[in-house]
């Protein structure tokens, strides 16, 4: 088996991953019993195990190493998969649709944290700003709704500039209080606003493509499809693009940059890397994907109040960080599917799920402080491209 798999081609092992990955998706989102759940679990643990071992998990790391564009199209082909086999039930792309919005909104916080190092504690509050922005602009403006989402992110972005100067004036565990007010701050300050509907809440017009509500199922073949497939597929576009910015900037001299600032700020100054600038830069660009996220995020819900955007949520969306990898994106999506599905799977543990999640991260810190699936070595130096073996 070991000798099958070494000499599979990089590409047919992602392919095969793909597939198994799709599969295994499928199964688990249509089981309903905690029993099944958990032994579906187990069966995707020991199945992670053995690809390890056989070498398959090599093969498919081979293949986003050398192939990065085709490795991407073909998790999009898993992710559009799983909207057709669901595309008529409510629950299933709601959980798809908010894993994917949780994903990108992970996207932003990596280049905060992954690649720069800037803390930031407030990753809910700047997804709350976006989805206030949607449900002011989309009911209170003659806006085309589909200039709503760049907006969202573009306000966020705008209030993640005047946070950003105390941030780039601190280090470590002050700015990491620097965001944490700001959280704390930006729910109190929803809560005694009456213009954002107080504590509670905004109800939040659907949004709008060439004519077509997103509010209306289409219909595909004859078939009633679920109103939230609208939604799922703009959260699939959004990922894909915020997937895209992220490795393009990553393996840029602006990504070497903010890696350099994040190693070492001294040495980084030394060489005339500007400091401050950099971590501008990774502040306003995380907030930016940060907020897009939450207008489609607000849009699609339809209804947002404070509660919905507190540190709580803050440090959840930490957790999926971590837990995929700092810096890591593939991790970030697989880590999104975890926090979000599970549980909603497992009822048993919904109340204590953020009890969950702290145990989860502390067990990440201690065991494999690198994450489910860690960030590659970065290639300091452009290199032609190699065919792996």
């Amino acid at each position: 088996m070991n000798q099958l798999f070494s000499r599979m081609p990089p590409l047919a092992a992602a392919a095969l991953a793909a597939l198994l990955a799709f599969v295994f998706a499928v199964v688990f989102m249509e089981q309903e019993s905690d029993v099944a759940v958990i032994s579906l679990l187990a069966l995707g643990a020991v199945a992670a195990w053995g690809a390890g071992r056989v070498g398959l998990s090599r093969r498919v790391s081979a293949a986003a190493a050398t192939r990065p564009g085709a490795v991407a199209a073909l998790g999009g082909a898993v992710a559009l998969g799983l909207l057709a086999v669901f595309a008529e039930d409510h629950f299933p792309l709601l959980m798809l649709s908010t894993v994917m919005l949780y994903a990108t909104v992970a996207l932003g916080l990596n280049v905060q944290f992954g690649y720069t190092g800037v803390v930031n504690f407030a990753g809910a509050a700047f997804f709350g700003i976006g989805a206030y922005t949607a449900a002011e602009l989309v009911g209170r403006t003659a806006l085309p709704p589909i200039l709503v989402l760049p907006l969202g992110g573009l306000i966020a972005a705008v209030v993640g500039l005047v946070l950003v100067v105390p941030v780039v004036r601190t280090r470590g565990h002050y700015a990491a209080v620097v965001t944490i007010a700001f959280s704390v701050l930006f729910k109190t300050f929803l809560e005694v606003n009456d213009t954002l509907g107080g504590p509670q809440g905004l109800s939040v017009a659907p949004l709008s493509l060439f004519g077509w509500s997103f509010g209306e199922g289409p219909e595909i073949l004859g078939i009633s499809a679920s109103f939230y497939l609208n939604y799922a597929l703009a959260a699939l576009a959004v990922l894909a693009l915020a997937f895209v910015m992220v490795r393009r900037l990553e393996r840029s001299w602006i990504g070497l940059s903010l890696d350099a600032v994040r190693l070492d700020e001294t040495a980084s100054a030394c060489y005339g890397i500007g400091i401050r600038r950099s971590k501008i830069l990774a502040f306003v660009v995380g907030n930016l994907v940060i907020g897009t996220a939450g207008a489609l995020y607000g849009s699609m819900l339809g209804y947002i109040a404070p509660t919905s955007f507190t540190f709580s949520d803050s440090l959840i969306l930490v957790a999926i960080v971590l837990l995929g990898g700092m810096g890591s994106p593939w991790g970030t999506v697989f880590a999104a599917a975890i926090v979000v599905i599970l549980p909603e799977k497992l009822q048993a543990i919904q109340e204590y799920r953020f009890l969950l999640f702290s145990v989860v991260v502390m067990a990440i810190l201690l065991f494999r402080p690198e994450g489910l699936l860690p960030r590659a070595v970065r290639r300091y130096m452009p290199a032609p491209k190699e065919v792996a073996r």
